[in-house]
């Protein structure tokens, strides 16, 4: 079968032909269906050697949707062509975070080759992708694969951020989400559905505020040398209740920091290489609370697809056939994708 390899730091993935992987004991073989495409992928490709502690090669791919097609003889509870979308953290499987579900916490994350499908493991950029045991597996049925797909990373991490602030985002509350690309809108979309929080969106293109308005927000402004002024009007002066940045930036940490409230939440998600240096009172929003989610418990990407079931969550994507990968690469980088990548088999 053809998988998207990585083979060396630093260059484009290659596409290589590799054996259809064999089930052993508990593990489980997945007709991939759709992949979703990220800037974590990006993060990975463009690594230097030592930056990272996976081992090459691997096949990339870590938003994964598709039916089981095999077993191994100790699986259970997936049965042969149920369709499913992979949680895509992998753990160690045995300290306490893992056996209750949290793989993105583990314990022992630090100590391992990889975090999961697509991240030092072979992820679903291929034909089939080989899933450890059917606990990484989530049943989809009544959601199209390409639907499915980015919910296991896109959803997943954006719910997940949300759940961490939803104490403070109740009625009349103001949540401003920085960057509205493939999270961003789901996030919006996550705040209309579980919240009855007024939502800000910022982000420096048109189009992706036009996004922000069809997942629900209430007010969209491009990100200027006034937009902190604009987004505390708009939530009544205070500034805001929570700060949601999907991109994390030096420009949108400063904007984050300018416009939330005292005691506020910011929940940072964006790896956009900014920081928040702690200094002389008056720097920071006094008594704010900052929280770095990653990814999310499996339970939690349950909660998600059954959100999308309802009709509450639709991600907005583009369809590249996997030949046409390196244009779908190409066009993420230069920020030409419109909500969420995905690639399909040809």
């Amino acid at each position: 079968m053809r998988a998207l390899r990585l083979t060396a730091w630093g260059e484009p993935p290659a596409p290589v032909d590799v054996d259809r992987p064999v089930p052993h004991r508990a593990q489980v073989l997945v007709r991939v269906e759709a992949t979703g495409l990220c800037h974590s992928d990006l993060h990975v490709i463009d690594a230097t050697p030592g930056a990272l502690p996976y081992r090459l090669p691997f096949t990339l791919g870590h938003e994964v949707a598709g039916r089981v097609a095999a077993l191994g003889p100790d699986a259970d509870g997936v049965e042969v062509g149920e369709p499913v979308v992979l949680y895509g953290p992998w753990g160690c499987g045995s300290c306490g975070r893992c056996a209750a579900g949290w793989d993105n916490y583990c314990d022992r994350r630090d100590t391992l080759p990889w975090h999961g499908a697509g991240l030092g493991r072979d992820g679903g950029m291929a034909a089939y992708v080989l899933v450890p045991s059917a606990r990484h597996l989530v049943p989809a049925d009544g959601l199209a694969a390409g639907q499915a797909a980015p919910l296991s990373d896109a959803g997943l991490t954006s719910y997940h951020a949300v759940a961490g602030l939803r104490h403070a985002i109740g009625e009349g509350a103001t949540a401003v989400v920085v960057g509205i690309g493939g999270l961003g809108h789901l996030a919006v979309q996550i705040l209309r559905a579980t919240t009855a929080c007024r939502v800000l969106a910022v982000d420096v293109r048109d189009d992706a505020l036009a996004l922000a308005d069809r997942s629900g927000a209430d007010f969209g402004t491009l990100l200027r040398a006034d937009t902190a002024r604009v987004l505390r009007a708009r939530g009544g002066g205070a500034g805001a209740d929570a700060v949601l940045d999907f991109v994390g930036t030096a420009e949108t940490l400063d904007l984050a920091v300018a416009v939330l409230r005292p005691g506020g939440e910011l929940a940072v998600v964006g790896s956009g290489g900014g920081r928040l240096t702690v200094a002389k009172p008056g720097v920071l929003p006094p008594g704010f609370r900052l929280s770095l989610p990653f990814w999310g418990p499996r339970h939690q990407l349950a909660e998600v697809v059954a959100l999308a079931r309802s009709g509450a969550l639709h991600v907005e994507t583009e369809r590249f056939p996997m030949s046409a990968a390196a244009e779908a690469i190409d066009r993420l980088r230069r920020g030409r994708v419109r909500g969420r990548a995905v690639l399909v088999p040809d």
